[in-house]
């Protein structure tokens, strides 16, 4: 098949941007011609140069950047594009305006937030020119057929983690001496700091946890410098101090996680299922996470996980005790997860799922 893959942002180190690119380089591998385009980064054309997959870039100002609509028209003719996946709102809409008088190859959109779908948002997916949506979990899915998406036009596909990269096996000792942790601490972890990723919950949380276990840290991962800052002025504002730390951008993610002795999220809107618990449990650590979405798709309360109400700090910060306090139950729940990754939550079984559409809408009559 010879497919594009629209990414109209520059970051990298983001779990959509490593979704997509785990997306392009194995469908390569299996074979395909893949084109990824994205707004210009270096370390997109690196990974696409080591993968084998066609780097373009475009800047896709806005989605209504004619001179990237014109570039995109271009693109599909030269590369014979049969399949189009739009990563992003901006991706959809510079997709469906490049149809207009362009070549019109079948348009998968993706869906990987639980934000309500606006008007607008709603014609883009309801309109015929988009033959599939994928959701990245159930609960999506629901969201969209309530906002009057036809149910037979969605496929759940969950989000995908590479069980060869995050695996029990990882190394955490390095992670653990850079932070200057001995083997007495415990380290509680949160990858991801937006705001509604429930970051001051954690915090909060933290305020409790501190003074039943003395040697507990707390890790943030993923901030921004404006970030690193404020978290830093907000933990002594509580009178955490020297018991939070936090990291920016990582690339050696695996390896954090399995320096972690339990790991968090506390999202109270807009994700579908966090990546970092996804990881986790693929690098066997104990999980906890709020109840939101489509996360109780992932982590089963008491099975592979523990779930908490969202913007409930007393609620989570009594199952990150709970889970200190019973080590070998933890460590139960976090093989059960990563069995259930392996299962349904893998790049191998995202890679297959989509494969699978791709191969369904393009043998479908009537595609472009």
């Amino acid at each position: 098949m010879r497919l594009l893959q629209i990414y109209p942002k520059h970051d990298y180190f983001t779990g959509a941007a490593m979704q997509v690119t785990d997306l392009a380089c194995g469908l390569a591998a299996r074979g395909h011609h893949v084109v990824l385009l994205t707004r210009p980064n270096p370390h997109w054309a690196a990974e696409c140069a080591r993968a084998g997959v066609v780097h373009r870039v475009l800047p896709m100002r806005s989605s209504v950047d004619l001179a990237s609509v014109a570039g995109l028209r271009r693109l599909l003719r030269a590369e014979r594009i049969e399949l189009v996946h739009a990563h992003k709102g901006r991706a959809r809409t510079l997709a469906l305006l490049a149809g207009v008088l362009g070549p019109r190859p079948v348009l998968v959109l993706n869906r990987g937030v639980s934000f309500p779908v606006d008007r607008w948002t709603r014609l883009g997916y309801t309109t015929r020119r988009v033959h599939a949506v994928v959701a990245v979990c159930a609960s999506i899915e629901r969201r969209l057929v309530a906002a009057g998406v036809p149910a037979e036009k969605i496929a759940v596909v969950y989000s995908g983690t590479d069980t060869e990269r995050f695996h029990p096996g990882a190394d955490g000792g390095a992670v653990r001496r850079e932070l200057g942790l001995g083997p007495e601490h415990v380290l509680i972890t949160q990858v991801g700091v937006r705001s509604w990723r429930g970051f001051t919950d954690v915090l909060e949380a933290m305020t409790r946890v501190a003074p039943r276990a003395e040697r507990a840290r707390l890790l943030f991962v993923g901030a921004a410098p404006p970030r690193v800052a404020a978290l830093g002025d907000l933990a002594r504002a509580r009178g955490l101090g020297g018991r939070v730390l936090v990291l920016g951008s990582r690339r050696d993610v695996p390896q954090i996680l399995a320096a972690s002795d339990v790991v968090v999220d506390a999202s109270y809107a807009g994700a579908g299922i966090t990546g970092s618990i996804r990881e986790a449990l693929a690098c066997e650590r104990p999980v906890v996470a709020t109840a939101v979405e489509g996360m109780p798709e992932l982590v089963r309360d008491g099975e592979t996980g523990v779930l908490v109400p969202p913007r409930d700090p007393a609620a989570l910060a009594a199952a990150i005790l709970g889970v200190l306090a019973n080590p070998t139950r933890a460590q139960a729940m976090a093989r059960a997860g990563r069995k259930r990754v392996e299962a349904q939550f893998s790049l191998r079984a995202k890679l297959d799922a989509i494969e699978a559409l791709y191969r369904h809408l393009l043998a479908a009559p009537g595609p472009a």
